[in-house]
């Protein structure tokens, strides 16, 4: 097999050593994900791309790798959840509100990557405003999961999900705010980690809830996820007031660590009513595979996991409903074209342009945040995330990290929830809790559950413990193929 038909079944790390050893050159391998993303147009994944700027940035990655001034990831393609901002394609975040929009900076995850050398692809598919859990909410166009394209390929990075494991980039960003980056990394088979709150800047992302966006990267095995995030971490102060004062490290350096003796906390709430059998199974095989490589598994409670979900669809709509009332027609985005005077506009913009999901959730942060109303639920629910962030650590005096299922079942045909809200709502209860407590955590695939659709392994960390949470993925990785596999016909 020739070389240019391989190199989408290469991962992030063996490209970017290939790229490195000049076996292929970037502007060669860039023309070649540029064609395999025109040849699986009907995945949806895309919402922009621009060959000229790429073939640019891989043309300049070639001379850097000439010259000996190459960075980690110089020459290796990706795409960005159109989360981000970014100055050479435009920025939409899912939305007819922001369609056609063109930033005048990158978001410093983009420059970040761009400064090791990354060639930016163009911009990927997700549900407007990240709100969502099947990525059907996009006002453009559905994503379809390569596995089966009848089903939804999760949320809200279901374009970055999509784009990976159809191999049309090696890796992409995503972002993770109730689970985000791990529950469509579950249901395309993939890897995908969220740090901790605070590690990756939110400067240039459009924000939806603020106290809970987090940028991650979604790849094909444990260790691209580490040597991405390694690229994507650190310090943004002077930009992002959520940033962690922490300086940036490599979180490859714990990759090959023994994890003899490791402690694996099992949640008993991760594995009650509700859980599919066939994800049960996954999970518990993977979950015994660690005890072969050394581990052993604790039993934990984490009792207030329930409660997660109206705590989330409390806080999140809250910070929503904040965040966008910055989208009114005035300044930037879209504006209605016929209105009497400025109250008018502004109901007639937002109409238009803010899909049923993203006015639902506007509307309930409202609500919560409303005179009479603000005590009762927008408190008590921070009460009780501070609850379940204490919940953890008890449960991390007992164990080294947690394991459990990402979703509580394999992906969902196509609009089978479109109908009830609520019933997507609650496919986030295991990613919830440690997004609310702000914790790392990460997906890796764990098999094919029911009509051989791939089940997800949800690893969570304590605070700042990335890097062993990516060791304990790749032992895992090592002593299993299941990463290897992809959809028929890819």
């Amino acid at each position: 097999m020739s070389l240019p038909t391989q190199l989408h079944d290469l991962t992030l790390v063996e490209l970017a050593q290939q790229l490195r050893e000049r076996k292929v050159s970037a502007v060669e391998t860039t023309q070649h994900f540029l064609a395999r993303a025109q040849e699986h147009a009907a995945l949806g994944t895309y919402l922009a791309m621009d060959e000229a700027v790429s073939l640019r940035q891989a043309a300049a990655a070639d001379a850097r790798l000439a010259n000996g001034t190459a960075g980690t990831l110089e020459g290796v393609p990706m795409a960005h959840k159109d989360i981000f901002a970014t100055k050479d394609f435009p920025t939409t975040a899912g939305s007819k509100m922001l369609n056609g929009y063109r930033s005048s900076f990158d978001s410093t995850v983009v420059s970040q990557l761009g400064r090791q050398g990354v060639v930016s692809l163009g911009k990927l598919n997700c549900d407007e405003f990240a709100m969502g859990s099947a990525n059907e909410n996009s006002a453009f166009k559905p994503v379809l999961n390569p596995w089966d394209t009848t089903r939804i390929p999760g949320g809200s990075s279901g374009g970055s999900a999509v784009a990976v494991a159809a191999r049309l980039v090696p890796a992409a960003t995503g972002t993770d705010t109730g689970g985000s980056i791990r529950q469509p990394a579950s249901f395309c088979g993939i890897s995908g980690i969220k740090p901790t709150y605070g590690r990756a800047s939110r400067y240039g992302m459009v924000a939806f809830a603020s106290s809970l966006d987090q940028a991650g990267p979604m790849a094909r095995s444990a260790e691209d996820c580490a040597l991405l995030l390694t690229a994507m971490c650190g310090p943004d102060l002077d930009r992002d007031s959520t940033s962690l004062d922490i300086p940036a490290e490599n979180y490859s350096r714990q990759l090959n660590d023994s994890i003899d003796g490791l402690r694996i906390g099992v949640p008993a709430e991760f594995f009650g009513e509700g859980l599919a059998p066939d994800v049960r199974a996954a999970v518990d095989a993977a979950l015994q595979e660690y005890t072969k490589l050394g581990a052993t598994l604790v039993p934990i409670s984490l009792p207030r996991t329930e409660l997660s979900i109206p705590v989330y669809y409390i806080i999140a709509p809250a910070e929503a409903s904040s965040n966008l009332s910055r989208f009114d027609g005035v300044k930037f985005g879209h504006r209605a074209d016929k209105y009497t005077d400025l109250i008018d506009m502004y109901k007639k913009t937002r109409a238009e342009g803010f899909g049923d999901e993203v006015k639902r959730r506007i509307m309930i942060g409202t609500y919560v945040l409303s005179h009479g109303y603000y005590d009762a639920y927008y408190l008590q629910a921070q009460k009780i995330r501070r609850m379940i962030a204490d919940d953890f650590q008890q449960a991390f005096q007992q164990c080294d990290v947690i394991a459990g299922p990402v979703a509580p079942t394999v992906a969902w045909k196509l609009g089978d929830k479109s109908a009830d809200p609520v019933a997507a709502y609650l496919a986030d209860i295991f990613t919830l809790p440690s997004s609310l407590a702000g914790l790392p955590g990460m997906s890796i695939p764990a098999g094919l559950g029911a009509d051989g659709m791939p089940v997800g392994l949800q690893l969570i960390g304590n605070y700042l413990q990335e890097a062993k949470l990516l060791n304990v993925a790749h032992r895992f990785q090592q002593a299993t193929d299941f990463h290897l596999s992809k959809p028929a016909g890819i």
